[in-house]
């Protein structure tokens, strides 16, 4: 039974993980918010939010892209007035990408419409099973195979 429910969570968390799959939520999620926002750029605005400043190449492998994509992709959203850079305090020769106010601003409407999204298509859910599945979701990636090595927090 155990070996099913391995298989059956690989094959659920392949779609989530698709390209396609993110590219249609990111869509949906940054329809009408201005100039620069868009499927392409959310995985740097989420990824600044999640990470706090970092170098175009420090950002890159947190969200899947290479340097030249996220250095693209951040001068869309400087245009915007949603991200700014500041030079690297420990390398003079790089530059930090931060979100600006009207940034982190952006990052919580957008945050905002994914915890609506989830909500509702959990909204038919019992509260118990939502809140069980929330908890063991979480636990699953905090200790389970996505869990970086560097996040060691003891509850290994």
């Amino acid at each position: 039974m155990e070996n099913d429910a391995g298989h059956e969570i690989a094959e659920a968390l392949g779609v989530l993980l698709k390209r396609t799959t993110r590219a249609r939520l990111y869509q949906g999620l940054t329809d009408g918010l201005g100039e620069g926002v868009d499927e392409l750029t959310y995985p740097v605005l989420s990824g600044l939010a999640r990470s706090g400043p970092r170098s175009a190449a420090e950002l890159a492998p947190e969200i899947g892209l290479d340097r030249s994509g996220v250095t693209r992709r951040a001068t869309r959203l400087e245009e915007a007035g949603l991200v700014r850079r500041e030079p690297d305090p420990d390398d003079a020769r790089a530059s930090l990408l931060v979100l600006t106010s009207r940034g982190e601003e952006t990052v919580d409407v957008l945050r905002e419409r994914l915890a609506g999204h989830i909500n509702a298509a959990l909204s038919d859910w019992e509260p118990q099973e939502v809140a069980v599945f929330a908890r063991q979701l979480r636990e699953f990636v905090m200790r389970g195979p996505f869990r970086a090595a560097d996040e060691d927090d003891g509850t290994r």
